[in-house]
């Protein structure tokens, strides 16, 4: 049943050549996530067909110190856990990956997120995959390589791995280095160089400059490192001028909130784009952008359409990637062009 599901997702797109896009890439953000649960192996294999150039992968431990693909380092935001170890959770109310093993985890049955509200379960975006059809689980970091690898050699492409360290910091807090875990990972299956079809990304500068510095040399690996920008108030220096400069000793990139890029506040007509995207060129760092969604309420004001967003950052911007929930309207949207 589960091999059926994966092999439909392949064919509801025709397979695209990934020589067409020119030099932008597309980076599907947690699969084909408009259009499948989010990091199930379904959505990967979906936004696999799509097109796209890199899948991303969030990265969370288990117990017994497994990878698992995972957004939250909880489980009670899109699985069942809540009513299959109703008595797991934390004082805290939340349900941590770390507390169980990957046995435990392979039971769960992963949905579309949701919220509660008033004891009812509410899935975040409306019209997305309905929660509770059809079977789906939470793959580890080398199910999903594999799938990946395996399409790769089947259709002859060379379809990338994006994978996020989720919250080092915690990680460690509770005895796991999960960024060495994931290096060595990597190395197993032969991401071992900047040539690697592999960008690793985190939100933690500290965790990144130990990757680069100690965790990679130990390892024996080197790989392109991201840095994750949610807002400006985490790491001020980083925007500064000579603020991307600094950043490219530890860094290959970075993955800043598009709202870092073109301000929230522009208006149509009056595209408003920051010197973000200028200065990390100049200190020779690609920028790949989140989260792009297509959903009616996701776009802003100041774009017509999901195609204007893109445009307006693809090429007005000039950023070399997005991460899209929307991977073939990216890939379609760059054919066009």
């Amino acid at each position: 049943m589960r091999d059926i599901a994966i092999v439909a997702a392949l064919f509801l797109v025709t397979i695209m050549s990934s020589t067409s896009y020119a030099q932008k890439i597309v980076i599907a953000h947690r699969g084909a996530s408009g259009y499948l649960p989010e990091h199930t192996l379904e959505a990967k294999a979906m936004a696999y067909a799509q097109g796209a150039h890199y899948i991303e992968q969030d990265l969370v431990m288990t117990r017994d110190d497994e990878l698992i693909v995972l957004h939250d380092i909880t489980l009670d935001r899109t699985t069942d856990v809540d009513e299959k170890f109703p008595d797991r959770a934390r004082r805290d109310g939340r349900y941590y990956a770390i507390d169980f093993t990957l046995e435990e985890i392979r039971t769960l049955n992963a949905t579309e997120g949701f919220r509660i509200e008033n004891g009812e379960k509410i899935q975040g975006f409306s019209q997305r995959f309905p929660l509770g059809k059809s079977r789906f689980r939470v793959p580890t970091f080398q199910d999903e390589i594999e799938m990946i690898q395996g399409l790769n050699l089947s259709t002859g492409r060379d379809i990338g791995i994006y994978p996020e360290i989720k919250q080092p910091a915690f990680h460690r807090q509770e005895g796991k280095d999960i960024s060495t875990r994931v290096a060595d990972v990597l190395k197993e299956y032969g991401y071992t160089s900047k040539g690697s079809k592999v960008f690793l990304q985190t939100f933690d500068y500290e965790e990144l400059a130990l990757i680069q510095k100690e965790i990679f040399p130990s390892v024996g690996i080197e790989v392109n490192l991201i840095m994750l920008l949610g807002n400006r108030t985490d790491y001020p220096w980083m925007f500064e001028p000579d603020g991307m400069s600094k950043l490219a000793y530890s860094a290959d990139g970075i993955g800043p909130s598009y709202n870092l890029v073109v301000d929230r506040a522009s208006e149509a007509g009056d595209i408003r784009i920051s010197e973000l995207v200028t200065q990390a060129h100049g200190a020779g760092l690609a920028v790949h952008p989140y989260t792009f969604r297509a959903d009616p309420e996701a776009v802003p004001d100041y774009a017509a359409s999901f195609e204007e967003l893109l445009d307006i950052h693809y090429f007005q911007a000039d950023v070399d990637g997005v991460f899209t929930d929307f991977p073939d309207r990216a890939v379609q949207f760059l054919q066009s062009q």
